[in-house]
């Protein structure tokens, strides 16, 4: 069985979402990076998509008709600005060292209005949760916490003097709305993707407190936040309420996430107010 058709496989869920939206994004220009061996590239292809694969080790696709470009996000992806209908980034964004520059980047090449769609391992699931509690790990007792034995995943340096690290920079929910927020995107839709039995087990005994703790603290900001709207304040925080205390995100082995860019990443901070004092000021 190949992995786009094993459930247990987060390529499972890319495929039914492209399936499923097959006549939006028909015609349209999709960055694939990193694009890998090119099965999302092929599947895009597939459903009537225009294709742009990219990859820091292009070496690896296999797509016949189809070129993968070689691209180190933190050196820019070569496309013009506002080239791209949608982006997929399919595990990609837990190997990035800056993530925060990488989602610019993404919204460089992304037209207003288009779709960035994440996915990554779930680190914000009640299995990892307890896991790092443990052992700081992304799994117990199979996984050792980053290091330089296990986390480099691909090294050659005769073909790109750029590292290729594992999961070293895996990304919870949390940080990834606010990144993308800062970045210019919002959350458009949260795809389901398959259950963690040990999560499952985990949330009868710990969801009551997750609720309880996360509903007084955003009582308590909602309160103490006084440098925006209070319309603002609350959208925002209730947005953060709700994915801390979501069943899917609590659950689900992997975070399939599709963002919408709102505005250019230059202009998010126009509507940003710092928390502490203006530089000249007193």
């Amino acid at each position: 069985m190949s992995y786009e058709d094993n459930p247990k496989s987060i390529k499972y869920y890319v495929k039914k979402f492209f399936l499923r939206e097959a006549s939006f994004f028909k015609d349209k220009v999709i960055v694939d990076f990193p694009a890998g061996n090119g099965v999302t590239s092929k599947l895009i292809q597939n459903v009537g998509g225009i294709p742009k694969p990219f990859d820091l080790f292009p070496e690896y696709f296999n797509v016949d008709g189809l070129d993968c470009v070689r691209a180190n996000i933190l050196e820019g992806i070569p496309m013009p600005e506002k080239s791209a209908d949608a982006i997929i980034c399919q595990e990609g964004i837990e190997h990035f060292s800056d993530q925060y520059r990488s989602l610019k980047e993404f919204n460089r090449i992304l037209r207003v209005g288009g779709s960035l769609i994440i996915t990554t391992p779930n680190y914000s699931n009640l299995r990892s949760r307890l896991s790092y509690l443990l052992t700081e790990s992304e799994r117990y007792g199979s996984i050792m916490a980053p290091n330089e034995l296990d986390s480099v995943w691909m090294s050659d340096q005769a073909i790109s003097k750029e590292i290729y690290f594992g999961h070293i920079f895996l990304i919870g929910v949390q940080r990834l709305r606010g990144l993308a927020r800062l970045s210019g995107f919002k959350i458009k839709k949260i795809e389901k993707t398959r259950r963690k039995s040990t999560s499952l087990l985990l949330l009868p005994l710990f969801y009551p407190f997750i609720y309880l703790f996360s509903w007084l603290t955003y009582k308590k900001c909602l309160r103490k936040n006084k440098n925006y709207p209070k319309e603002v304040v609350k959208e925002v925080y209730k947005e953060i309420f709700k994915l801390n205390t979501s069943i899917t995100i609590l659950t689900d082995g992997h975070l399939f996430i599709e963002f919408e860019k709102e505005k250019d990443a230059d202009d998010v901070g126009q509507s940003l107010k710092s928390i502490h004092k203006e530089f000249g000021t007193t």
